[in-house]
């Protein structure tokens, strides 16, 4: 029976890796309170009781020993999970991340595989300060050998999850905590959704257009997309109809899909929660100005991200700093204003 319940995120997660873990005997899942307190986010939530401490086992707070024992561990045929914890955490291992992890397939000439999921908690918005609040998936874009997913619902996050499991290659796998669907933490509805019981796959790098509009287009990904569909409610009620991308992934990156967008609405805005400076904005961006041949924009691109600065403790810088639903409609005002005046210059 493959009924759709509501599931959230947090669920999801935990059922892709559960129902993976029954059908595949190398799967295995190490880190931080991932096992009798079910992860700090809850994305392992109920496992230990399933699968027991030897295929769901806590670490020490050791980063660089359990995520370079897992590298081995996956060299050696197996295929592990990897929680750490937040994603501000990972400078305390990144040798083995990105000198090991997303390398050494390539120094041994494809020789060894490397199925590693590497999971973690990225995002702010609840007051947990400058090294707790970041989502830095740009960085981990920005090397060879990762690839990075970051879903925005639970239908989509346990799909993916499973994608991931399943691939040969290290994944960098990237969950929001504000739409996990914590009981102690406010998170938007949308995120959870329905979601099938039995196992299925999303393939990586397809985005999906989860509001289609002729005006403007938005992209971005994670929790940014559903403050991306409130603004394009308001802008709706204003009479500008905005079309809206969930990347889902950033490696491998759906460029056809955002360039097929932009094509049609002439007019881009790249809304994300990661840094405004050398990151996914500059990125896009660059994608649709390589393009110009086969996209006319009427305005010129917009970018909205965080000012390049450490993200607050103060909650109203905190939100001052991190995009809003209202920045996003703001900005897409300006893209209207921008190409109105264009065409009165003309």
């Amino acid at each position: 029976m493959n009924t759709p319940r509501k599931l959230t995120m947090a669920q999801a997660i935990a059922e892709g890796v559960a129902q993976e873990m029954e059908r595949d005997s190398t799967v295995f899942v190490m880190g931080e309170d991932i096992g009798q307190y079910g992860g700090i986010f809850g994305a392992t939530g109920g496992l230990l009781d399933k699968f027991g401490p030897e295929r769901i086992m806590d670490t020490p707070i050791s980063e660089t020993a359990f995520i370079g024992t897992a590298t081995g561990a996956a060299a050696a045929g197996m295929r592990p999970i990897v929680e750490l914890m937040f994603v501000d955490f990972f400078g305390v291992c990144m040798d083995q991340i990105y000198n090991h992890l997303a390398k050494n397939t390539y120094m041994a000439g494809g020789h060894i595989k490397l199925p590693v999921v590497l999971t973690t908690a990225i995002g702010g918005g609840y007051g947990d300060a400058a090294q707790h609040s970041q989502c830095l998936y740009a960085t981990f874009a920005h090397m060879p050998g990762l690839k990075v997913v970051v879903p925005s619902n639970a239908f989509d996050a346990k799909g993916l999850m499973i994608q991931a499991i399943r691939d040969d290659n290290p994944v960098v796998f990237m969950y929001h905590k504000g739409i996990m669907g914590l009981p102690w933490m406010a998170y938007f509805e949308g995120s959870t959704n329905e979601v099938p019981q039995a196992p299925y796959t999303l393939p990586f790098g397809q985005a999906k257009v989860v509001r289609e509009g002729s005006d403007a287009t938005i992209v971005t990904l994670s929790q940014m997309v559903h403050k991306s569909l409130l603004a394009a409610d308001e802008l709706a009620r204003q009479g500008i109809n905005a079309e809206v991308i969930d990347l889902r992934t950033l490696v491998p990156l759906d460029r056809v899909t955002v360039l097929t967008s932009v094509a049609k609405t002439g007019r881009l805005l790249v809304a994300d929660e990661d840094y405004l400076g050398f990151g996914l904005t500059g990125e896009i961006a660059a994608i649709v100005a390589e393009n110009l041949d086969t996209v006319q924009l009427k305005a010129p691109v917009r970018r909205l991200a965080v000012p390049n600065v450490p993200i607050p403790y103060s909650r109203t810088l905190e939100q001052f700093v991190i995009p809003q639903v209202g920045s996003i409609v703001e900005a897409v005002q300006g893209l209207m204003k921008s190409s109105a005046k264009q065409m009165v210059a003309a």
